[in-house]
Protein backbone atom coordinates (compact mmCIF):
# COMPACT_ATOMS: atom_id res chain seq x y z
CA UNK A 1 0.00 0.00 0.00
CA UNK A 2 1.87 3.06 -1.21
CA UNK A 3 -0.32 5.47 0.73
CA UNK A 4 1.35 4.25 3.88
CA UNK A 5 -0.80 5.29 6.78
CA UNK A 6 -4.30 4.93 8.12
CA UNK A 7 -6.33 7.93 7.00
CA UNK A 8 -9.19 7.48 9.40
CA UNK A 9 -7.29 8.35 12.55
CA UNK A 10 -7.31 12.10 12.15
CA UNK A 11 -10.49 13.01 10.34
CA UNK A 12 -13.31 14.33 12.46
CA UNK A 13 -16.23 13.58 10.22
CA UNK A 14 -15.27 16.20 7.68
CA UNK A 15 -16.12 15.50 4.08
CA UNK A 16 -12.93 17.02 2.76
CA UNK A 17 -9.45 16.31 3.95
CA UNK A 18 -7.46 18.61 1.72
CA UNK A 19 -4.19 17.34 3.09
CA UNK A 20 -4.61 13.97 1.44
CA UNK A 21 -6.50 13.44 -1.77
CA UNK A 22 -6.36 9.67 -1.31
CA UNK A 23 -8.61 9.99 1.69
CA UNK A 24 -11.63 8.53 -0.07
CA UNK A 25 -9.90 5.56 -1.67
CA UNK A 26 -11.82 2.32 -1.67
CA UNK A 27 -9.67 -0.16 0.27
CA UNK A 28 -9.84 -2.95 -2.30
CA UNK A 29 -11.72 -2.22 -5.48
CA UNK A 30 -14.16 -4.81 -6.77
CA UNK A 31 -13.56 -4.96 -10.52
CA UNK A 32 -15.89 -6.47 -13.11
CA UNK A 33 -14.57 -7.30 -16.58
CA UNK A 34 -16.62 -7.53 -19.76
CA UNK A 35 -15.13 -8.80 -23.01
CA UNK A 36 -17.04 -7.67 -26.10
CA UNK A 37 -16.42 -9.99 -29.03
CA UNK A 38 -18.51 -11.86 -31.57
CA UNK A 39 -15.72 -14.33 -32.29
CA UNK A 40 -14.34 -15.23 -28.87
CA UNK A 41 -15.60 -17.20 -25.89
CA UNK A 42 -14.61 -16.97 -22.22
CA UNK A 43 -12.51 -20.11 -22.78
CA UNK A 44 -10.67 -18.30 -25.56
CA UNK A 45 -10.36 -14.71 -24.36
CA UNK A 46 -6.72 -13.60 -24.12
CA UNK A 47 -7.60 -9.95 -23.42
CA UNK A 48 -9.96 -10.79 -20.58
CA UNK A 49 -7.39 -13.26 -19.26
CA UNK A 50 -4.70 -10.57 -19.32
CA UNK A 51 -6.89 -8.16 -17.35
CA UNK A 52 -7.86 -10.89 -14.88
CA UNK A 53 -4.25 -11.88 -14.22
CA UNK A 54 -3.10 -8.25 -13.77
CA UNK A 55 -5.97 -7.62 -11.36
CA UNK A 56 -5.14 -10.85 -9.56
CA UNK A 57 -1.55 -9.70 -9.04
CA UNK A 58 -2.63 -6.28 -7.82
CA UNK A 59 -3.26 -5.27 -4.24
CA UNK A 60 -5.52 -2.47 -5.47
CA UNK A 61 -8.31 -4.62 -6.86
CA UNK A 62 -10.10 -7.95 -6.84
CA UNK A 63 -11.95 -9.48 -9.78
CA UNK A 64 -15.57 -9.95 -8.72
CA UNK A 65 -17.27 -10.69 -12.04
CA UNK A 66 -16.37 -11.52 -15.61
CA UNK A 67 -18.52 -11.97 -18.69
CA UNK A 68 -18.35 -12.03 -22.47
CA UNK A 69 -20.95 -10.78 -24.94
CA UNK A 70 -21.15 -10.25 -28.68
CA UNK A 71 -21.11 -6.89 -30.46
CA UNK A 72 -24.64 -5.88 -29.57
CA UNK A 73 -25.74 -2.68 -27.88
CA UNK A 74 -28.49 -4.48 -26.01
CA UNK A 75 -26.18 -7.24 -24.76
CA UNK A 76 -23.38 -4.86 -23.74
CA UNK A 77 -25.81 -2.46 -22.07
CA UNK A 78 -27.47 -5.24 -20.13
CA UNK A 79 -24.22 -6.52 -18.65
CA UNK A 80 -22.83 -3.05 -17.91
CA UNK A 81 -26.07 -2.14 -16.12
CA UNK A 82 -25.96 -5.41 -14.20
CA UNK A 83 -22.31 -4.89 -13.17
CA UNK A 84 -22.90 -1.28 -12.15
CA UNK A 85 -25.91 -2.34 -10.09
CA UNK A 86 -23.93 -4.88 -8.07
CA UNK A 87 -22.89 -3.78 -4.59
CA UNK A 88 -19.54 -5.57 -4.87
CA UNK A 89 -18.58 -3.81 -8.12
CA UNK A 90 -16.67 -0.53 -7.72
CA UNK A 91 -15.34 -0.30 -11.28
CA UNK A 92 -15.89 -1.96 -14.65
CA UNK A 93 -13.42 -2.64 -17.47
CA UNK A 94 -14.69 -3.49 -20.92
CA UNK A 95 -12.36 -4.75 -23.65
CA UNK A 96 -13.37 -4.79 -27.31
CA UNK A 97 -15.74 -3.02 -29.65
CA UNK A 98 -13.95 0.34 -29.54
CA UNK A 99 -12.91 0.58 -33.20
CA UNK A 100 -14.73 2.15 -36.13
CA UNK A 101 -16.43 -0.74 -37.90
CA UNK A 102 -20.25 -0.72 -37.86
CA UNK A 103 -20.07 -3.60 -35.34
CA UNK A 104 -18.03 -1.54 -32.86
CA UNK A 105 -20.68 -0.24 -30.47
CA UNK A 106 -19.10 -0.45 -27.01
CA UNK A 107 -18.26 3.26 -26.87
CA UNK A 108 -21.78 4.31 -27.87
CA UNK A 109 -23.31 1.92 -25.37
CA UNK A 110 -21.25 2.94 -22.36
CA UNK A 111 -21.01 6.56 -23.47
CA UNK A 112 -24.75 7.14 -23.39
CA UNK A 113 -24.69 5.97 -19.76
CA UNK A 114 -21.94 8.34 -18.59
CA UNK A 115 -22.94 10.96 -16.04
CA UNK A 116 -19.38 12.23 -16.20
CA UNK A 117 -16.71 11.58 -18.78
CA UNK A 118 -13.01 11.11 -18.04
CA UNK A 119 -11.43 12.30 -21.29
CA UNK A 120 -7.94 12.07 -19.81
CA UNK A 121 -8.18 8.29 -19.82
CA UNK A 122 -8.57 8.01 -23.59
CA UNK A 123 -6.04 10.77 -24.19
CA UNK A 124 -3.41 9.09 -22.06
CA UNK A 125 -4.20 5.64 -23.42
CA UNK A 126 -3.69 6.86 -26.98
CA UNK A 127 -0.49 8.68 -26.05
CA UNK A 128 0.90 5.53 -24.41
CA UNK A 129 -0.20 3.39 -27.37
CA UNK A 130 1.41 5.57 -30.01
CA UNK A 131 4.86 4.12 -29.42
CA UNK A 132 3.50 0.69 -30.24
CA UNK A 133 1.01 1.34 -33.04
CA UNK A 134 1.93 4.80 -34.33
CA UNK A 135 -0.74 6.85 -36.08
CA UNK A 136 -3.14 3.89 -35.88
CA UNK A 137 -4.16 5.38 -32.51
CA UNK A 138 -6.54 7.64 -34.44
CA UNK A 139 -8.71 4.55 -34.89
CA UNK A 140 -9.07 3.79 -31.19
CA UNK A 141 -11.85 5.34 -29.16
CA UNK A 142 -10.89 4.04 -25.70
CA UNK A 143 -12.75 6.06 -23.08
CA UNK A 144 -13.87 6.14 -19.47
CA UNK A 145 -16.58 7.71 -17.38
CA UNK A 146 -18.82 7.37 -14.36
CA UNK A 147 -22.07 5.40 -14.57
CA UNK A 148 -24.30 5.59 -11.53
CA UNK A 149 -21.38 6.11 -9.16
CA UNK A 150 -19.25 3.38 -10.75
CA UNK A 151 -16.19 4.08 -12.91
CA UNK A 152 -16.34 2.35 -16.30
CA UNK A 153 -13.23 2.02 -18.49
CA UNK A 154 -13.57 0.93 -22.13
CA UNK A 155 -10.41 -0.54 -23.63
CA UNK A 156 -9.74 -1.89 -27.12
CA UNK A 157 -9.96 -5.63 -27.68
CA UNK A 158 -6.33 -6.43 -28.37
CA UNK A 159 -4.43 -8.22 -25.64
CA UNK A 160 -1.70 -5.56 -25.70
CA UNK A 161 -4.24 -2.77 -25.31
CA UNK A 162 -6.00 -4.58 -22.47
CA UNK A 163 -2.68 -5.12 -20.71
CA UNK A 164 -1.41 -1.57 -21.23
CA UNK A 165 -4.59 0.14 -20.12
CA UNK A 166 -5.09 -2.06 -17.08
CA UNK A 167 -1.50 -2.07 -15.84
CA UNK A 168 -0.48 1.51 -16.54
CA UNK A 169 -3.67 3.56 -16.30
CA UNK A 170 -6.42 1.71 -14.47
CA UNK A 171 -4.77 -0.11 -11.58
CA UNK A 172 -2.73 2.90 -10.37
CA UNK A 173 -5.81 5.15 -10.21
CA UNK A 174 -8.83 2.90 -9.74
CA UNK A 175 -9.03 3.01 -5.92
CA UNK A 176 -8.88 6.80 -5.92
CA UNK A 177 -11.40 7.21 -8.76
CA UNK A 178 -13.81 4.62 -7.41
CA UNK A 179 -13.73 6.23 -3.98
CA UNK A 180 -14.53 9.65 -5.42
CA UNK A 181 -17.21 8.41 -7.81
CA UNK A 182 -19.09 6.51 -5.11
CA UNK A 183 -19.29 9.37 -2.57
Amino acid sequence: DHHGHDHDSDHHGHDHDHGDHHHHDVETVGLAVLTVSSSRTLAEDPSGDAIESLVGDSEAADLVARELVGDSRDAIGEVVDDFVGQEAVDAVITTGGTGITPDDVTIETVGERFEKELPGFGELFRRRSEAEIGTMVVGTRATAGVVDGTVVFALPGSENAARLGTRELILPEVAHLAGLAAR
